[in-house]
């Protein structure tokens, strides 16, 4: 069971920044996977900036980027030379339009062009994807529940697949100290202490898919050109609410499943890096304006 929720999580990770799943218009965030007794150690730092901008009645287009540096330790031996591992970049290059289709529904619909790589030698042809997300929106604000979904659909160019996969989320203010969010690749349950402090615990998929530009050969003959990281973790967290926008946030907890690969040309796994099932330590700390 847990290969097909790690397989979905690949599959999924790449969205995080879409509307659909990330509302922010300003991130900064450190996180950090420890090794423990895996033998690899993740560090991401992360800075993600969308602007929206109005071009008509309830019409929006949103121009952004995510940039991602990340440093992957690799602590034990591999037969193989791990170098060109040790750093690894994730960009992103967001164009979002935004418009109300009725009296209850928006169309959001993002096109993410993507560099994911090592960057040893440049730039490369293999180092650029492409995400497609196409999204509607229905929210109820003033109301005794309010609540928000978001339903839709996503193409990934890493994920080998031809087709869109599909993608939801719930949101749901059921009390006024209390709410709770379903959906991919996040789900979690909030209790709002005053306006300003917010506890939560949260169930989530994180990760990341980056290009090997130098392959590298395997003892078996095989060559790895790419590496992947997929974990989900259950956590706790709170957050500090400066206005209603903006707010500071500390999440700790643990991998319930954490998995390192290196893929060849095909995406197909050739080398365990790292699989633990659980009882990594996870935490990220980050200050964020957003939407909602």
């Amino acid at each position: 069971m847990i290969r097909y929720v790690l397989l979905f999580a690949f599959i999924l990770l790449v969205n995080e920044i879409c509307f659909a799943q990330s509302t922010d218009i300003l991130r900064v965030e450190y996180t950090s996977i420890p090794k423990r007794d895996s033998g690899t150690n993740a560090s991401r730092y992360r800075i993600l900036l969308n602007v929206p901008v109005k071009v008509g009645f309830d019409k929006y287009l949103v121009l952004g980027g995510e940039f991602s540096h990340i440093d992957f330790e690799i602590t034990k031996e591999y037969p193989f030379d791990s170098s060109e591992l040790n750093t690894l970049y994730v960009i992103d290059f967001n164009v979002g339009y935004i418009f109300k289709f009725n009296e209850d529904w928006r169309f959001v619909g993002i096109v993410t062009p993507r560099i994911a790589s090592n960057l040893v030698n440049g730039l490369q042809g293999d180092d650029f994807l492409l995400n497609l997300t196409a999204t509607m929106w229905k929210e109820k604000k003033n109301i005794d529940k309010p609540f928000r979904l978001l339903l839709g659909l996503t193409y990934n160019s890493t994920t080998g697949l031809p087709f869109p996969l599909p993608l939801i989320n719930y949101h749901k203010r059921f009390h006024r100290s209390w709410s709770y969010s379903l959906g991919i690749p996040r789900t979690d349950f909030r209790y709002h202490i005053r306006d300003k402090h917010t506890l939560q615990m949260a169930l989530f998929l994180d990760g990341y898919f980056v290009n090997v530009q130098n392959d590298i050969l395997l003892p078996d003959g095989e060559f790895g050109s790419s590496i992947s990281l997929s974990a989900i973790i259950m956590a706790v967290g709170y957050q500090y609410n400066i206005s209603k926008r903006m707010s500071f946030y500390g999440i700790g907890g643990v991998t319930l499943n954490q998995r390192g690969l290196l893929r060849n040309d095909e995406r197909e796994k050739v080398y365990t890096l790292n699989e633990k099932n659980a009882g990594g330590i996870y935490w990220k700390a980050g200050f964020k304006i957003s939407i909602f």
